[in-house]
């Protein structure tokens, strides 16, 4: 990809972040606790419960780097277009279900997320990278 390309897309992500609202269908809204990013080599792996009414499908998280990639990891890991989650979803190292920002992050620096899930539901959220 072209600088030209990165940093439209960046603008793009940036624009996008600053105009998502969140939007409650049927009176239900998802709930999450504080998360945290871990940061690996080339990235940050989020850490934290996310938490839905009923069950339901994220399928998109981006934040101000762009998007990140949603992965499953059984035995080896995958991306993949969803991760399920049945009510309350931990996201950690060790989970069988992972959301990775790619990027270089700084510790104490808070990130802003925007999650998807199926129901067209769309939650706004900040993670702090973890020291």
């Amino acid at each position: 990809m072209s600088r030209a390309r990165r940093v439209a897309a960046r603008r793009v992500a940036s624009l996008a972040l600053s105009l998502a609202v969140t939007v409650n269908l049927g009176g239900v809204q998802a709930a999450t606790r504080p998360l945290t990013l871990k940061p690996t080599h080339g990235g940050a792996l989020l850490i934290g419960t996310l938490s839905v009414p009923r069950a339901d499908e994220l399928t998109g998280v981006w934040s101000s780097v762009g998007r990140a990639r949603l992965m499953r990891c059984l035995p080896n890991c995958e991306v993949v277009k969803a991760v399920p989650v049945p009510g309350s979803l931990n996201l950690n190292d060790a989970s069988a279900y992972r959301v990775v920002l790619g990027g270089t992050f700084k510790a104490g620096q808070k990130i802003s997320l925007v999650l998807r899930y199926r129901n067209a539901q769309i939650v706004n959220l900040t993670a702090t990278v973890a020291y």
